[in-house]
């Protein structure tokens, strides 16, 4: 790519792209045909590719054009949210902090792992849950600031991504009031008789709470399975069965929940971890979370 490359020849093959014309984008754009055809040529010198050949009376895009027209999308659709993003800047005096939630995390988790932010005055939280890859591809196309997540990133060169243990829990068993006293066996035994609730495959842990009652030789009598940790909570707290968390948590889940602790399984840690985008942190509520 020679040094004549640059964005406004880009930008004018976009227009082009989207107008569908010469004409149409040299309307938009206020300009001559001949200089829009000018820097869209420019543009197919820099590159060494041509992005759009004769196709009747007007032109199509090539392969190599599709290709340049994907990366110019995201280019100039994050562009045009600058003026917004500036004006938003200058009237609201809060940080704001865009952060990806994994489905995977426990709720109490999560909160705990952004308390050293919540400290801070003026901030402004954006937190958005989705399933794990998604949000890591949001985090390379910078949409978000950070993801926390129950595992760390996959080793792939082309995933320019740093991931970072922030702590780790053992994990125990809790239990509505009622089935402490109505369990005959001690634990884990008594795990075959009370009703189980369980985190779903999504969960790291799932496999390890698997391999634990295969180890003590336990068929559980799972009556559920649940995605989102508060959802399983909200369900325990009914009566509906005892389930597996983080020690991390008891605390909450006495408090809140009115749950008591069953029996400890300390062999099995969940582990939790900040995922980002930049080796040296900038965000000073992105190093606020890491240095916790």
């Amino acid at each position: 790519m020679t040094n004549s490359y640059n964005y406004r020849h880009l930008y004018y093959f976009w227009v082009v792209a989207k107008e569908g014309s010469m004409s149409k984008a040299a309307e938009r754009l206020d300009m001559a045909i001949q200089t829009i055809s000018a820097q869209v040529h420019e543009l197919e010198k820099s590159l060494g590719y041509l992005l759009f050949k004769p196709a009747g009376r007007g032109i199509a895009l090539t392969e190599s054009g599709f290709a340049a027209l994907e990366i110019a999308d995201q280019i100039f659709s994050i562009g045009e949210k600058l003026p917004e993003a500036v004006r938003d800047a200058a009237l609201s005096p809060k940080t704001k902090i865009i952060i990806g939630v994994s489905d995977g995390l426990p709720k109490l988790i999560t909160r705990q792992l952004l308390e050293p932010i919540l400290k801070h005055k003026d901030v402004q939280l954006i937190a958005h849950e989705g399933d794990f890859e998604s949000l890591l591809a949001d985090l390379a196309l910078h949409r978000l600031d950070i993801i926390l997540a129950d595992r760390p990133a996959p080793n792939n060169k082309n995933l320019n991504v740093y991931s970072e243990e922030l702590t780790r829990t053992s994990m125990a068993w809790f239990s509505p009031k009622q089935f402490v006293k109505k369990s005959k066996r001690n634990f884990p035994e008594c795990l075959r008789e009370l009703p189980v609730l369980l985190p779903t495959s999504h969960s790291t842990v799932r496999l390890l709470i698997d391999q634990w009652f295969s180890k003590h030789g336990i068929t559980p009598n799972i009556v559920g399975e649940f995605e989102d940790s508060a959802l399983l909570k909200t369900f325990a707290a009914s009566g509906l069965g005892v389930f597996p968390a983080g020690k991390l948590v008891e605390k909450d889940l006495k408090e809140t929940y009115g749950m008591e602790l069953l029996g400890d399984c300390e062999e099995i840690y969940e582990y939790f971890y900040a995922i980002r985008s930049e080796k040296k942190i900038q965000h000073p509520l992105v190093q606020a979370i890491i240095k916790q």
